[in-house]
């Protein structure tokens, strides 16, 4: 799909073309439809990444919650797991699998959502770093790093959709 195609989508085209960039959260499509046209892919995620910056913090927690525990063999969206195929985690070893398990139920114990991490261009190995090392931060320096690397995924995923 082009840029121009983007732009020239009614708001449900829009919101079916580009909507499944967050997670399971087409409100964020949206909400940004009204600031076509975008100049750019940047211009794109900006508006999309605007919305989720001023969206409510129960929308954003809802945002967050909507993805999948990384490496979970769970039912997941095509974009997920096609993700963390890339990032070795459909071939973790049992005491990777194990061990991203226990973190991932840590994390979500003391953060009420699941660990966010962009992982194109990331390994396995990465991923468990910075798993174990945000588990140390404070619940608002999570918060913010989580929605970080959610508008990191929409923006991959934005790369991936528009040529």
């Amino acid at each position: 799909m082009t840029l121009a195609e983007v732009n020239a989508l009614d708001r449900a085209g829009f919101v079916k073309e580009v909507g499944w960039v967050f997670e399971h959260s087409p409100w964020v499509a949206e909400r940004a439809w009204p600031r076509r046209p975008f100049r750019s892919v940047d211009d794109l995620h900006a508006a999309l990444a605007a919305e989720v910056d001023a969206a409510s913090p129960d929308e954003q927690l809802l945002l967050l919650r909507a993805h999948p525990d990384l490496g979970a063999r769970a039912k997941m969206s095509d974009a997920s797991a096609s993700e963390q195929s890339g990032a070795g985690l459909d071939s973790l070893t049992h005491e990777e699998f194990e061990r991203l398990r226990r973190l991932n139920a840590v994390y979500h114990e003391t953060f009420a959502f699941p660990f966010l991490y962009a992982v194109k261009g990331g390994t396995k190995h990465d991923i468990l770093k910075s798993l174990e090392g945000r588990l140390s931060s404070s619940r608002d320096e999570e918060l913010a790093e989580a929605l970080r690397q959610v508008s990191r995924i929409a923006r991959f995923r934005l790369q991936e959709l528009i040529a």
